[in-house]
């Protein structure tokens, strides 16, 4: 989930070193931190956010599948 995550955000940022991914288990449910260049941050979280959105879902998607509960939060 973790390569998913960066692989996705690679591609959108004209800064792919500074790409980081942190996964933070808890008992249910599983919290994956991307940390991206400031610049960078518009592009991943697109207008009105619709790139957010679909990162999230993609990662609920593929969460359900292994039957863990997967939150993408994006910080600055």
């Amino acid at each position: 989930m973790k390569s998913l995550i960066e692989q996705m955000a690679k591609a959108l940022v004209d800064k792919p070193e500074e790409v980081a991914v942190t996964e933070v288990v808890g008992e249910k449910t599983t919290v994956y931190e991307l940390r991206v260049d400031t610049s960078d941050l518009g592009k991943v979280i697109g207008k009105q956010g619709k790139t957010a959105r679909s990162m999230r879902t993609i990662l609920s998607a593929a969460g359900t599948k292994l039957g863990k509960r997967c939150v993408l939060e994006i910080l600055e």
